[in-house]
């Protein structure tokens, strides 16, 4: 079992932080990139993980979801986290609307762009040795499926995710406004309607599982898109 751990770990651990970290990393370049330096002056586009962990998001949830997994079927089938967020202040920019649209969409961007470019380095598995090679096959695809699973998510539009973010700047004022006074409850919606309640809803022998049928189906497709686009 421990050996099973540490192996699952090897796997999981460096596509997990790659995506999560890069994701917020991403926010960050792209509001300073529009005039708005609070990421880069609290050292916040550093590449280093210890500077984007979140205690919860980025260590206890992911943990947790690990542990349990790995002690009920014996492997991981989905992880799921967050870096603590890249501070943005919409005041420094010219369009503040617009311009949080393009911070926000900036997230997905890069991990369907990371997507693509690991994808890509199963052409050279073949050159590393047995087991190497298998473990880094595997490696690629969680990497590959976490970015997706990660862009998919966050593209789901109620704020403060990415997509509610994006809708949020795109849409008419009024609209918008009401959009917006989600913010504060948003993310604890999100994760009681694909989460919790369909926990217990299972408990109670109720087939409810909203989590799959609104990002698997996209998901499948999205990666064969990305191993046909790479040529594998």
């Amino acid at each position: 079992m421990i050996e099973n751990i540490l192996i699952a770990l090897l796997v999981i651990a460096p596509g997990a932080l790659i995506a999560i970290i890069l994701h917020e990393v991403a926010h960050g370049w792209a509001a300073d990139a529009l005039g708005d330096p609070t990421a880069r002056e609290r050292g916040r586009l550093s590449l280093n993980p210890l500077r984007h962990l979140d205690p919860f998001g980025t260590v206890a949830l992911p943990l947790l979801l690990f542990g349990l997994q790995m002690l009920s079927i014996g492997r991981v089938e989905f992880l799921f986290g967050w870096a603590k967020p890249v501070p943005v202040d919409p005041r420094n920019f010219r369009r503040p609307r617009q311009d949080m649209a393009l911070v926000a969409a900036a997230g997905p961007a890069i991990n369907l762009a990371l997507a693509f470019a690991i994808a890509a380095l199963g052409h050279v598995v073949d050159l590393l040795p047995r087991p190497a090679d298998m473990l880094a096959v595997e490696a690629i695809l969680f990497a590959v499926q976490i970015n997706l699973l990660l862009m998919l998510f966050n593209l789901i539009p109620i704020p403060p995710l990415d997509g509610g973010r994006i809708l949020v700047g795109v849409l008419p004022l009024g609209p918008a406004r009401a959009l917006a006074r989600l913010e504060p409850a948003g993310l604890m919606l999100v994760l009681l309607g694909l989460f919790v309640l369909p926990a217990f809803l299972r408990l109670s022998g109720v087939p409810f599982d909203p989590l799959s049928q609104l990002l698997l189906p996209p998901l499948a497709a999205l990666r064969r898109l990305v191993f046909t686009a790479v040529g594998l």
